[in-house]
């Protein structure tokens, strides 16, 4: 597993939040028991470009915490694209710090474990889970729930 991250802002990307981005990643795959060899990008930018790219992408003009970019869909016979370390490239994570340190502060809860739902939310996005209707919605919120206790990360 390879989990590329990109920090594009002013957040003080330590090693200790690079472990974290690290084991939310591995935890989601190992709670969905996905074992292929895949390569995940994580980018922490603010909310203007977050922003940016929620309008480019979604037609949204507003800034939001995470957005999720799959590079599969999960069909029968889909060929996936793949890194020089033969890892298939499941998709991107762009985390607005802005959003998740506003989150964090609302939901009374710290920064580490906000960056640690988001990137389970989307590691969720990434292996074909949604979220469009109540019940979907229900599911994805408790396996999010479940990898955090997973790893100890509590509210």
């Amino acid at each position: 597993m390879t989990v590329l991250i990109d920090n594009r802002s002013d957040f003080d990307l330590t090693e200790e939040y690079r472990k974290l981005f690290n084991d939310v990643v591995a935890e989601s795959l190992s709670y969905e028991e996905f074992d292929t060899k895949s390569e995940i990008s994580i980018s922490i930018v603010d909310n203007n470009e977050i922003q940016e790219i929620n309008r480019q992408y979604r037609e949204i003009d507003a800034p939001t915490d995470v957005l999720s970019f799959p590079l599969l869909t999960f069909e029968e016979g889909e060929q996936a694209d793949v890194n020089e370390n033969d890892e298939i490239l499941l998709g991107d994570i762009i985390i607005s710090i802005d959003k998740a340190r506003e989150q964090a502060q609302e939901y009374g809860h710290g920064l580490r474990r906000e960056l640690a739902f988001l990137t389970a939310h989307s590691m969720l996005h990434l292996l074909g889970y949604d979220h469009i209707d109540e019940q979907e919605q229900k599911d994805m919120f408790e396996r999010q729930e479940r990898i955090l206790e997973n790893l100890g990360i509590r509210r």
